[in-house]
């Protein structure tokens, strides 16, 4: 008798209507109806090469699928415990009871769980464990299955890092069209981060000064990181090239500005000889500095079984800040059922 994912076979119902996916310890996968089953070989049908007698000793799972969203061009796509996650985004399908999972990257450790049928928590770090990010989505179906909703959040700290002075958020609602394994997210939300640095800056009195403000007594205030707000488009999707390989996108627009910084400006007039007749020190005024980031992370998944998956991606920056930047991040990742 076999045990596997919940099911024990020992005699089938010969009016079973189910369609299995039947894994030999070779690896090699069928899919079809099981005819018979006397207990020490299974008798299937399959549409590709009709009856084959299966020793149950070369067994490994017997497990029921789904024909409809299970089955792509005669092979199993299972709904697969990581079909919730991008590289770094989500999207609007839920992880299901039983279907925990941690992913492991370059950077660090998460782990991601179901608390309910629509409601997930997760835990994201660095190999140092700060920063800490908590994760949370909650997904919310439609009558059409191949529309889903949802919205989630990312509450961060720096941790034992700058004495958890630093914090950061992010929140956005989502709507995912297709299906698991085939599908395309588009999302809205807003972030928001603060470094919890502090900094000494030099401030001179407001006046009109006969040589260099510096001879004279000025104040050194203290000044905290400025916050960080940005509004974040986003766009992700997944589309499978293979029986175990996939190919994604994630993809974000970051549209930042800071807030809390303050400048002054110092203006010297000079004679003919160049020697400085007076300085002007202006006030202290707010400055809002424009930061744009758009990060592109193409990338491919491989899921060596239902347990088990990697993905490799080719992420990159180009941002905006007084002048254009760009570089390289690319990500490896393994994701791990628990």
């Amino acid at each position: 008798m076999i045990f596997n994912g919940g099911y024990a076979f020992s005699q089938v119902n010969p009016t079973d209507t189910n369609t299995y996916v039947i894994k030999k310890n070779n690896g090699v996968e069928y899919i079809g109806k099981i005819l018979s089953d006397d207990g020490r070989e299974v008798l299937i049908l399959t549409e590709s090469m009709g009856k084959i007698y299966i020793p149950k000793a070369d067994i490994t799972l017997i497990k029921v699928v789904d024909v409809n969203k299970e089955i792509v061009n005669n092979e199993y796509r299972g709904k697969g415990v990581f079909t919730t996650r991008y590289q770094f985004s989500t999207n609007a399908f839920p992880i299901e009871k039983g279907e925990n999972y941690a992913m492991i990257n370059l950077y660090g450790p998460e782990v991601h769980f179901a608390v309910n049928k629509r409601f997930s928590l997760g835990i994201m770090a660095s190999w140092i464990a700060s920063p800490l990010v908590l994760a949370a989505k909650y997904t919310i179906p439609t009558s059409n299955e191949k529309i889903n909703f949802g919205i989630g959040t990312l509450l961060g700290t720096t941790g034992y890092l700058n004495q958890a002075r630093g914090f950061g958020g992010l929140h956005w609602g989502m709507v995912t069209f297709g299906d698991r394994s085939r599908n395309l997210t588009l999302s809205l939300g807003y972030s928001y981060f603060n470094a919890g640095l502090s900094r000494f800056d030099t401030f001179y009195q407001p006046g009109t000064y006969s040589t260099d403000p510096s001879y004279y007594n000025f104040p050194i205030k203290k000044v905290n990181s400025p916050l960080i707000l940005a509004p974040v488009i986003g766009a992700a999707g997944i589309v499978p090239v293979g029986k175990k390989a996939s190919l994604f996108l994630d993809a974000m627009l970051i549209l930042g500005k800071t807030s809390g910084e303050q400048e002054q400006e110092i203006t010297t007039d000079y004679d003919s000889q160049g020697l400085p007749i007076s300085t002007v020190v202006s006030e202290l005024r707010d400055v809002t500095t424009t930061r744009i980031n758009f990060v592109f992370m193409p990338g491919m998944r491989f899921q060596s079984s239902d347990n088990k998956a990697f993905q490799v991606s080719l992420a990159g920056i180009i941002g905006y800040e007084d002048d254009v930047y760009s570089f390289p991040v690319p990500m490896c990742s393994w994701f791990y059922k628990f």
